[in-house]
Formats: structure tokens, sequence, C-alpha cells
């Protein structure tokens, strides 16, 4: 496939062609308009007046008839929005924001009624009238979109069995496969042809088909078409050559992405309960059970208190490692959009991954420091608050991001649900409360070094035992009875911040080299 005579690298493919996919992927809680506009401030020019690039959005609104829903929401599967026929010509207006050289589209009137069908294919025509090359594979027209066509093209097994105007495509097929079938009162040309070439694949007549218009003189009129337009020296205009030539499949920087993703979806998703109560609702109620059923336990020497003290603070990190099961849809159920949008040219893998980590750790940050606030002073424990809701804060973003590397290596939900509660049920055992240290047999000691619950819990118990002067606990004191007397706190929870960049490392590096679907 050529371009400009050239053959066209997968950075232009990216920026200055559009791809609407058969399926619509768009984000739900923006409005029709919103969504066009994220997508212009991510693919048109980072130097192009924000007014420039609205106006440009309007265009595209009139010219698809779109100007009557444009602030209604998208909508989704639980949320009412905008119509079948409306979401398609939104999938179309994302691709046509930037102005692409080449439109292609995968079957764009599935799932669409006969009328709304019709709407699409009609703006669709208008758009190539109006100097956009539009290619486009369709099944099952209706006889006004089969005519609103310039040229068709007919595979049978990947070999073409017709390629010329549309309307000498039935008398082509008929001469093709003589005698299969008759067209019958109530058919039109193109259910007629569908049904006849379909036919005669299935009597075994796809190759002979194919061999047909393989030594017919339509097929030697497209081949000498062909090579006299190869032949020919194209002088390519500047700006065609440049945009051949461009190196980066982004228009923008990755900043200026991360910026635009968090104006449009952070914002919205800050306002949204349904993004909200998963992330905040199971931190405060599990804070709340374990305030009120170690009130006032902190401070609490006597011998028996001791080990209601470790457990208090060995749930505390280990909550937020079950709870990091709650991520796994945010990126799982966002995949198909990330797809499109990567392949679209909006953003690299670490712009689309910065802003959905800093999206929940400005969160994280918030609601941990609060519940850290009522459970370190209802309990009355002992040491640094900070150290208690640092601790906490790194934990729960470590059990954030590793849920996104979980997700990521996964094919499914179902799988990511599975594997990543049967990790986090491995790390229990290794934390240091359930089985001391020096009581884990030789060949697992290293699983507990690569345990990022132990180095958290370690930290908790120093910083709360420390402050109560290490106090006296069967024969010996609590921090030497769990074999955390020679360790330094500070250089744990450093240990948790690198944890937190191998763990975001390796969710970067399987989603940029991970292939999820063709395209």
């Amino acid at each position: 496939v050529l371009f400009g005579s050239q053959k066209p690298s997968t950075a232009f493919l990216r920026r200055f062609t559009g791809y609407v996919e058969q399926f619509d992927t768009l984000i739900g809680m923006l409005t029709v308009k919103e969504m066009l506009l994220y997508t212009a401030e991510m693919k048109r020019p980072i130097s192009e007046p924000y007014a420039s690039k609205a106006a440009a959005v309007d265009d595209v609104l009139d010219k698809l008839a779109l100007m009557s829903c444009k602030d209604t929401l998208i909508g989704t599967a639980m949320v009412k929005g905008i119509s079948g026929g409306q979401a398609k010509r939104t999938n179309i207006g994302i691709a046509l924001v930037t102005n692409p050289r080449v439109l292609f589209l995968d079957e764009p009137t599935s799932g669409l009624d006969s009328y709304t069908s019709n709407e699409v294919m009609r703006n669709v025509k208008q758009l190539a009238v109006g100097g956009v090359t539009i290619c486009a594979t369709i099944h099952s027209p209706t006889a006004y979109c089969f005519s609103l066509f310039s040229r068709l093209m007919m595979l049978v097994k990947g070999r073409i069995v017709y390629f010329g105007p549309i309307s000498g495509g039935l008398a082509f097929a008929q001469q093709a496969c003589p005698n299969l079938k008759e067209m019958e009162a109530g058919y039109n040309d193109a259910e007629f042809l569908v049904d006849l070439v379909t036919d005669g694949d299935r009597h075994g007549r796809g190759d002979r088909m194919a061999d047909y218009y393989d030594k017919s003189a339509l097929a030697k009129e497209n081949v000498q078409h062909l090579e006299t337009l190869l032949s020919k020296t194209h002088t390519v205009p500047k700006e065609l050559e440049d945009q051949l030539n461009v190196k980066s499949a982004t228009a923008t920087p990755w900043w200026w992405g991360l910026w635009t993703i968090m104006r449009y979806r952070t914002r919205k998703n800050y306002k949204d309960p349904n993004y909200l109560s998963p992330r905040v609702l199971d931190k405060i109620l599990l804070s709340l059970l374990i305030m009120t059923l170690y009130l006032l336990k902190g401070d609490d020497t006597n011998e028996s208190n001791l080990t209601n003290i470790a457990a208090v603070l060995f749930m505390w990190v280990t909550l937020p490692a079950f709870g990091a099961a709650a991520y796994i849809p945010s990126l799982v159920l966002e995949r198909s959009l990330f797809i499109r949008e990567r392949a679209d040219g909006l953003y690299h893998v670490i712009t689309y991954l910065l802003s959905k980590i800093l999206e929940e750790v400005l969160l994280a940050a918030i609601v941990t420091a609060v519940c850290a606030g009522f459970v370190f002073y209802g309990i009355q424990l002992q040491g640094a608050w900070v150290i208690f809701w640092l601790v906490y804060f790194l934990c729960l973003i470590n059990g954030i991001v590793l849920a996104y590397f979980i997700a990521a290596l996964s094919p499914t939900m179902d799988v990511a649900n599975a594997l990543l509660p049967l990790y986090a049920v491995t790390l229990l055992f290794f934390a240091g409360f359930l089985f001391r240290f020096d009581n884990i047999p030789p060949w697992w000691k290293w699983y507990s070094y690569l345990n990022f619950l132990r180095y958290a819990w370690s930290a908790l118990m120093r910083n709360q035992f420390d402050a109560m002067g290490d106090p006296p606990f069967l024969d010996t004191t609590v921090t030497d009875y769990y074999n955390i007397g020679g360790i330094d706190p500070d250089a744990h929870v450093g240990f948790l911040a690198i944890f937190f960049g191998v763990f975001f490392l390796l969710a970067w590096t399987t989603m940029s080299f991970r292939k999820y679907a063709d395209r």
C-alpha cells in the first residue's frame, strides 16, 4: 500500500489517517462535544489555539448532524446517552477532527437499523464529496446505502471476485456464476449480489469466480490503470512529504497528553459516585471497624495486649493489598478504548499509565490521610502519625499499580480477579506476623525479601514499639520476638517506594509490548 508513491510509516498512519472501528469506543462520561474536543486537544498541534480547535470540532459536529446532541452525555450500558446512530457518527467524528488524508470505516452500519444506516452513510458520502478519501467495508447494505458507493470490491476467501464501478457488479457476478441463482421478486441489486456471491462460494465456486475476474478485461484494465499511476512521476507536496517522514506517532508531547486526560477524564471521574464509591467507602468502613475493635488499645503495654497491637498493624498493611482488586476493572474495561486511542496516535503508553496512576494517587493520598487520622488517634497508637499514614498510603498505591500489572497481563477480567487475590494471599504468610522470619523454612526465605508487606509491617512495628520502649514479651522484647530489632524503619519505607517503581515498570512494559488485538 502506497501513499504519495511512498510506503506510509506506522507513525504517519496513526497521525494522518482515520480508522473507525466496527464497535464504538467512546468515553461515556463525556458529552459528544467534549469527546471531540478531547480528541482535538490530543491530535492537533499544541501550538494551535484552543479557539481554532473548537471551531474545527463545531465544523465536524455540523457536517455529521450532531449539533442537536452536542451537549448530551455519550452514556454507557448503565447510563442513558445518545442513540446508536449518533454514537456511530461521533465515532466517525473523532477520526475526522484532525482532517485525515484517508478515512477507513470497518462495517459502519453494524448493529444499526435501516434508517440509521442510511443516515450514517449519507453523512459519510457528504465527506467523500467534500474531498475525504473514504474506504469502507460493509455487509448487508440497504439499497440506498449501496447506491452511495462509487466503486465496489468484493472478496471471497481473500481473493478479488469483482473490482469496478458499483453499477457493474451484479452483471459481472451473473456472468461469473451463470445459472446459479435467479433474481426473484423483492430482491434489490445489493441483496441479490451478496446472496449470489455467497451461494457461489458455498457451492465451491469461490475460486472459479476469482479466476474469472483475474482473466477478465476488467482486471486487466485495473492492472493497467494501476501501472500507469505508478509509472507517473509524482510531485509530492512539501506538507505531505513532511507528514510521510514524521517520526513521532503522536502530535503532542507526553506531558500535554497527561494534562489533557486529567482535564477531561479525571475531572469527570472525581464527580462520579460510581467511580468514587469503591475507592472511598471500603477504606472508611474498614478503618472504622478496626478503630472500634481496638479502641484505646494502642498504648496498653500489657503483654496480653501486645499481640493485639501487632495484629492491628498487620491488618493495616494487608487490607490495601486485598482492596486492590477494586482497581482491576479500571484497566480491563477500558482496554478497547486504550487500544483505539493508542493506535490513533492520541498518546504513548507511558502517558496513559501515568494518568491512571496520578488519578488514583491524588485521591488515595486524601482518603488514606483521613482514615489514618481517626484510626491512629482513636486506637491511641504510638510513634509518628506520618509514618503510620505514609506506610498505609504506600501499601495502597503499591496495590493499585500491582492491580494494573495483573490487569495488563491478564486476557480477561476473570483471570485478573483470580490472580491478584492468589498472589496477595501468598504475601500474608511471609510478612512476618503469621510466620516469624526465623521460622520461615530456608527454601522460602527468598520470597519474604520480595514481599512488600514485610517491609511495611516491620516499619510500623518499629514505629509503634520503639515509642513504647520496646516492651518485654515472652522472655524477650517485642521487636526481637518478631525478628525486626535490627531493621532500619526508614529504609523499609524506602523499599516500599522501590516496589512501587518496580510494579510500575512491569505494568508499563506489559502494556507496551503485549498485543491485545489486531487492528
